[in-house]
């Protein structure tokens, strides 16, 4: 770790930079080219072998917007569990190393290993205890007004109360991943100590989405970790006019048959329509037992079925077992006069 100066060392550096005691270091680049031309207005730009940049702007952004809809969601279930508002909001979205991603959470805390069924490899959720132990006083009938944050690891009561909060976040998680692939997420183990959890090697370049969690007068964070080698298969999906392409033109299979069987089950309201006729609101009132009401169609024509209203097909009246029945002949096209 890097030795970190206080604001005491701070305010007497820059004291020193403006006095002249202290120079500023500058480096001399040279930049070196087969064709002889002009480089001294030529940009050179510091690149970082260590760290590539193995996502692009265009994934980046995709990741960003899919767990922007993923607060959403997450932070309306968490409303409707705690009843009370909680907002959940995306704070970062970038590129590191796992070991950087480690170094920087707090210990103890809540670190949950993640698999999702279709992908190789294990994602990491981190909260926390900043917000974990509001909502624990909030779910036991406290206001977390006076809540005193314990420097300790959770015990299993409070692992068993948090796991219902990170249960309904895989599965606002789960929602938000349905546009690129159908997955379901799980937490496999639960650790205090991220130290102790090495998924993937610590040079491996990781994406980190960070979040803020907002419950009235609390805040905390919460960090979701996705080693690249994990979602490098869906990586081609997250492409910005391939992926918003297909959540507006494709649909998928299982949510074409999932809303047929819902449809298929819902009642409709099917009449047949005799004949139609007008009348004044005079004859309506005069209207006695006894009276016929003429009509111009004929007692040959066809009966109009109507489902919920609506005109659909022409049907012969008939009889069927004792009861009246309506057969169908035909659909009723754009051009009859039904």
């Amino acid at each position: 770790m890097a030795d970190v100066l206080d604001q005491s060392e701070v305010d007497a550096l820059l004291a020193a930079v403006e006095t002249g005691s202290v120079q500023e270091e500058t480096k001399e680049g040279h930049v070196f080219s087969r064709n002889r031309r002009d480089l001294e207005n030529v940009e050179v730009k510091s690149y970082d072998f260590k760290r590539p940049e193995r996502v692009s702007k265009d994934q980046m952004r995709a990741l960003q917007t899919l767990h922007e809809a993923f607060a959403r969601n997450f932070g309306a279930s968490l409303s409707g569990f705690l009843r009370t508002i909680v907002e959940v909001r995306v704070a970062t979205c970038e590129q590191m190393t796992y070991s950087e991603f480690i170094s920087g959470l707090p210990n103890p805390t809540s670190f949950n290993l993640i698999t999702a069924d279709g992908l190789e490899g294990q994602l990491c959720l981190e909260v926390s205890p900043l917000i974990i132990y509001p909502i624990i006083d909030r779910l036991l009938g406290g206001t977390s007004q006076d809540l005193f944050i314990p420097q300790r690891p959770m015990t299993l009561i409070e692992t068993r109360l948090i796991g219902n909060v990170t249960k309904r976040g895989l599965a606002s998680l789960s929602e938000a991943w349905a546009s690129v692939r159908q997955m379901q997420f799980e937490i496999t183990a639960t650790e205090s100590n991220p130290q102790l959890v090495q998924i993937v090697p610590p040079n491996e370049v990781v994406v980190v989405v960070g979040f803020e969690l907002k419950m009235s007068n609390r805040a905390g964070t919460m960090n979701l970790c996705i080693p690249y080698n994990v979602i490098e298969p869906v990586m081609e999906q997250l492409n910005s006019q391939s992926w918003f392409s297909a959540s507006r033109q494709q649909k998928s299979a299982d949510v074409e048959s999932q809303i047929g069987r819902s449809l298929s089950r819902a009642p409709l309201m099917v009449t047949g329509l005799l004949a139609e006729t007008t009348i004044t609101l005079r004859d309506l009132v005069d209207m006695a037992p006894g009276d016929v009401i003429a009509t111009d169609k004929p007692a040959s024509r066809p009966v109009v079925l109507c489902v919920e209203g609506e005109k659909k097909y022409l049907v012969n009246l008939g009889q069927y077992r004792g009861k009246r029945a309506l057969r169908i002949l035909r659909a009723i096209q754009p051009g009859d006069r039904a």
